[in-house]
């Protein structure tokens, strides 16, 4: 069932309160944050590392990290899911990059008799920096963080959806009730944006 623009901004309302307490020590909070949000997150873990055991692994570091780091969490860059949903994906590329001292053969077919084209591995996101990422890496953290606010909302939560939390335009169409060209002109307009804002800053700053 797709999920309304509505049941999208109460779910995020509802744990960056409890985000909040979660920065303030509070572990009642964090405990009902891990229920509200471990399915999501370990699905996200589980795209990226297949392996059941070691996701649940992942998983675990996930949410050291974010009872760690939720004093960071600014609701100005992110959404809340979409935050939470970046330190999985995060730790389950590094998660990969650790197996990689580990090789083994494995099979990425479906089933022993599946078709060549029918390669898992393609199904996996991409462990490279998407463009966003790319933006953030280019600029100081707080002009990011100041060009995020200056974005139309569609245009900030359309980003934080497709680069933080990793979601295809598909996905992040339909988590927001759009259609799917409109969707991803809100990413292409709001990726402009972000750039340009970001070149005058460092270019104010010479």
């Amino acid at each position: 069932m797709q999920a309304s623009p509505i049941d999208w901004n109460t779910r995020n309302e509802a744990l960056g309160a409890l985000l909040a307490r979660v920065a303030l020590g509070d572990r009642a909070a964090f405990a009902t944050l891990y229920q509200q949000s471990r399915a999501h997150l370990f699905g996200i873990v589980l795209r990226i590392n297949p392996d059941r055991a070691q996701a649940e692994d992942v998983l675990q570091e996930v949410y050291v990290n974010v009872w760690r780091a939720a004093r960071s969490f600014d609701a100005a860059l992110s959404p809340p899911l979409a935050w939470l949903a970046s330190v999985a994906r995060h730790r389950a590329i590094d998660s990969l990059r650790r197996r990689q001292a580990q090789p083994v053969m494995v099979s990425t077919r479906a089933t022993p008799d599946a078709d060549e084209d029918d390669d898992l591995l393609a199904r996996l996101p991409s462990e490279a920096a998407g463009p966003l990422e790319q933006v953030s890496d280019a600029g100081e953290a707080g002009d990011v963080s100041t060009c995020m606010k200056g974005l139309a909302s569609v245009q900030r939560q359309s980003l934080a959806l497709a680069f933080y939390q990793g979601l295809s335009h598909a996905e992040v169409a339909e988590h927001l009730g759009q259609p799917l060209g409109t969707v991803k002109s809100w990413v292409r307009r709001g990726l402009m944006a972000l750039r340009e804002c970001l070149e005058r800053r460092r270019g104010g700053a010479r």
